[in-house]
């Protein structure tokens, strides 16, 4: 089973801090396993375009157009055997501590 991760900042992070080279072990434990397809950093929230159709006219903003305080900062795409192994696998991810790591299974498009 296909999953994506989004991975957030929180307002309220948990301790400890984040270890140096803490990410990087992740990922070659998740290359190792070979459950970890990819995945990476984004760009900061202010370079981000939002992009709608409303009646026809693209509209394109700066920007999220939200107020949140939470942004995602990355992402990644995990190829598992059942959502146990990606809890397992997740919860050792800093950002598990720090910030927020939402696990979401890929749906296939028929087509």
């Amino acid at each position: 089973m296909e999953y994506l991760l989004f991975i957030a900042n929180d307002q309220e992070p948990g301790d400890p801090a984040e270890a140096a080279g803490e990410v990087e072990r992740w990922v070659d434990e998740g290359a190792r396993r070979g459950i970890r397809i990819r995945g990476n950093a984004l760009r900061p929230i202010d370079e981000a375009t939002m992009v709608r159709v409303r009646d026809g006219q693209v509209l394109v903003t700066d920007g999220p157009y939200t107020e949140s305080k939470e942004w995602i900062v990355g992402y990644d795409i995990l190829e598992c055997d059942d959502l146990d192994q990606a809890i397992d696998y997740v919860s050792r991810h800093p950002m598990a501590r720090r910030g927020r790591i939402e696990i979401r299974p890929v749906a296939t498009l028929s087509g």
